[in-house]
């Protein structure tokens, strides 16, 4: 049996915060009273694997893919490296209202003190509203003292720097750039896989007995770039039936593929899966081995790493998000 395409089934998270972009713009139907926050399209993260929808492998959850296929899934590499974990994260997020001011610590912090990886990230806005707002960042430079000062009086958001939010928006959050969705926002992140966030600031909602969830300041304190960065949104021009890049770090590549004719990815020389997110259209993905898959908008599709090549058809015209380890 060859390895194919591999979509999986969602994780739905509820959140103090979730909105209803799933359904309202996904056209999802999400049979549940709670809010619903974040939706794990991709996760190796431990008590949270995802599961294969459909195929032979339906029911499979990612490392026991991992564990069978080694290489082919992942790459050799990766696997060499990450064993049977897959070391990306793929969610979508849902906020009706803002997320915590959070940090996330850096693999050594991380290893220290949790043994476990750090969380560089990325986000791409795939709906917002007229007056959605994302915090990245401080707007001037601070130090450990203002810092501590402003958390204990209140005033940290008045130093924080805040963007104005639209469809196609870019951001990329080291580990260690403090940052808060605000609300109102459909986003695509794309993370190495942890679960560790130091929460700094709720809103008020750490105050109110239903709301309230642990604060971390003073583990956040000695994580947190405190520099004023002259950019924090990632400027890109999309380039038609091409790859633009959006980010390239150690943990991950993204490119955003904007396809209205049919596009072929080459990846025999990359050792690595590839994961596409589809924020926009809808497309008929055919891989050289003759396995085929569709995705379409909200839809995340896994390519193992034994498939050397991928044409992309859309039907009409397609966005698509594509990440793999460089």
């Amino acid at each position: 049996m060859v390895l194919y395409p591999l979509k999986f089934r969602q994780i739905y998270k509820e959140r103090v915060w979730g909105g209803n972009k799933l359904s309202t713009v996904l056209n999802r139907s999400i049979k549940t009273t709670v809010s619903i926050g974040e939706s794990w399209e991709l996760s190796s993260v431990s008590g949270n694997l995802s599961l294969v929808a459909s195929g032979f492998l339906k029911g499979n959850n990612i490392q026991e893919l991992i564990e069978t296929y080694m290489g082919d899934i992942v790459g050799d590499k990766v696997y060499e490296t990450f064993g049977i974990e897959l070391p990306l994260l793929f969610k979508l997020i849902d906020s009706a209202d803002r997320l915590s001011v959070q940090v996330h610590p850096d693999d050594e912090v991380a290893l220290k003190r949790h043994n476990a990886y750090g969380k560089t990230e990325m986000w791409y806005v795939i709906d917002a509203s007229e007056n959605s707002q994302i915090y990245v960042g401080f707007n001037k430079d601070l130090d450990m003292e203002e810092f501590r000062t402003r958390v204990q009086n209140g005033s940290l958001t008045e130093v924080m720097n805040v963007e104005q939010a639209k469809k196609g928006d870019v951001f990329f959050l080291p580990a260690g750039r403090i940052h808060a969705i605000g609300k109102d926002l459909l986003i695509a992140e794309i993370q190495q896989t942890s679960d560790i966030t130091y929460r700094i600031y709720d809103w008020g909602r750490e105050n109110h007995p239903l709301t309230s969830r642990e604060m971390h300041p003073h583990l956040a304190e000695d994580v947190i770039d405190y520099r004023h960065h002259e950019s924090y949104k990632t400027r890109y021009v999309a380039k038609e039936d091409s790859a633009t890049e959006l980010v390239s770090c150690k943990y991950f590549t993204t490119n955003l593929l904007s396809c209205s004719k049919t596009a072929d990815r080459d990846y025999a020389a990359l050792d690595s899966f590839v994961v596409y997110m589809c924020p926009e259209g809808e497309a008929k993905l055919v891989c050289d081995n003759g396995s085929s898959e569709t995705i379409s908008t909200g839809e995340t599709v896994l390519i193992p790493a034994v498939i050397n090549s991928v044409s992309i058809i859309p039907k009409n015209s397609v966005k698509l998000l594509e990440a793999y380890i460089p």
